[in-house]
């Protein structure tokens, strides 16, 4: 079972599911940098729908799209690290935007900020929120699923809709009772928003196809036990169980609840549940005991840790004559675009990480991958640097591209670019395609 946007994007179906709870308006919390197509199509195309916009953690993004709501806008960032830099870029070009830092925070996509820094980012956001009065809503506290989007619905009061907060293992969950004390929450979640979103949508593309071939180089057998380490919304382990058919064990073991319970439910969904098991863990310490599956698998997770301990559990877990396989995002290697642009707004756009995005600096994002398989004793060893293009409904991905690409061009670049991009969006020639390392290793028997 397949959940598809709606023909005008993700928006469509916010508004749908607004129309099937009743609500005219909202107040929308979305978070972190993967989330930019949950509130973007709204503040563009439906600033009347949002009462107020809190974005926690935004990444450097170009800011048109948030100027109908800047009066009504709450960025919430860290201020260490990188993380505040999305939010003072937003803070200098929409005069009128509020915000607050977390003082000594250096907030990434997987930080767990409502349950680090819960009492002061509620209050944040409490304090915003009470100063855009909206009109409360009757609706019942439970759950439900309206076009395509699930959501669930705690208190009484104005309405607040909460979209996943990037990789948050706990989400907004610390946070609900207290708001919901005095707004009307509803956590919304689901294949089409999100992370969740943006796995689904790379599940469709040619980036599986590019898994296919790594497996087709592992080559599980009938009878083998595959293990998938940090399997995200499960795309991959759909794949692996509709290969199969039934005839392999396979393990997800993710550290992340959300995304656990995001798998589970899709492959309820497709009918293969029952072919897959769900567990917590980390891929720095799997919870298998050593030479325990037959087939390991890491795919775009080493770049997220200690890559060093997470191969290294690999392969302990990974039986004497079983395969180990990694795809890493190649930020070492320049992403690929088909609009004609000048030499120095190609050179801009082109660098190495803009494509791939970043990574933890204990992760491997790059040909170290190949070395790190020989030093873990891994033998026979394929090294496959790869180029996966992004297929037209990967809006997510796209729009991140996009909005990465904006915030280091210079005014006169950014035209320059958007025309460039129209031209090929029109004559049906835009593509963008990402670099990945790939790699398959044996253990030695």
């Amino acid at each position: 079972m397949t959940i598809e946007t709606a023909p005008g994007g993700v928006e469509a179906n916010l508004v749908e599911l607004f129309q099937h709870l009743g609500i005219e308006r909202a107040h929308i919390a979305s978070g972190g940098p993967p989330a930019i197509t949950d509130w973007q199509g709204l503040a563009t195309s439906h600033p009347d729908r949002i009462a107020s916009l809190i974005i926690p953690s935004p990444p450097l993004l170009d800011p048109t799209g948030l100027r109908a709501v800047a009066d009504r806008l709450l960025i919430v960032a860290g201020d260490a690290g990188t993380s505040p830099l999305g939010a003072n870029r937003l803070l200098a070009e929409l005069p009128g935007a509020e915000a607050h830092f977390l003082r000594g925070y250096g907030w990434e996509p997987w930080s767990d900020v409502a349950l680090d820094r819960g009492p002061e980012f509620a209050a944040a956001l409490l304090d915003f929120l009470d100063r855009h009065p909206l009109d409360a809503v009757a609706l019942s506290e439970g759950e439900g699923e309206a076009a395509g989007i699930t959501y669930r619905i705690r208190g009484a009061g104005p309405p607040l809709v909460l979209m996943p907060l990037a990789l948050a293992p706990s989400q907004w969950e610390p946070l609900i009772d207290t708001l919901s004390a005095r707004y009307c929450t509803i956590s919304l979640a689901g294949p089409l928003l999100g992370v969740v979103g943006i796995l689904e949508g790379r599940g469709r593309s040619p980036y599986l196809a590019m898994v296919r071939s790594v497996l087709d180089l592992v080559g599980i057998e009938p009878g083998e036990v595959v293990l998938e380490v940090g399997g995200g919304s499960g795309v991959v382990l759909r794949e692996i169980a509709r290969r199969t058919g039934g005839a392999n064990p396979i393990i997800d073991i993710d550290i992340n609840p959300y995304l656990l319970r995001e798998a589970k439910a899709l492959a309820d969904q497709a009918g293969l549940a029952e072919l897959i098991s769900f567990r917590e863990g980390s891929a720095e310490a799997i919870p298998l005991a050593a030479n325990r599956v037959d087939v390991a698998l890491s795919f775009t997770v080493l770049e997220e840790g200690d890559a060093e301990r997470m191969l290294a559990e690999l392969v302990r877990v990974t039986k004497p004559g079983g395969r180990v396989a990694a795809i890493v995002r190649a930020i070492d290697m320049p992403g690929w675009v088909t609009p004609e642009l000048s030499a120095a707004v190609l050179a801009k756009i082109s660098r190495p990480g803009m494509a791939a995005g970043g990574k933890d600096p204990r992760g491997c994002g790059d040909t170290s991958l190949y070395q790190r398989f020989h030093e873990v004793g891994l033998t026979r060893i394929a090294c496959l640097p790869q180029f996966a293009p992004l297929s037209a409904e990967e809006t997510s991905r796209i729009a991140i591209f996009k909005q990465r690409v904006l915030a280091v061009l210079d005014p006169d670049e950014r035209r320059e670019f958007l025309s460039a991009v129209a031209r090929a969006e029109a004559d049906g020639t835009f593509a963008i395609a990402a670099p990945y390392h790939c790699a398959v290793g044996t253990k030695p028997g």
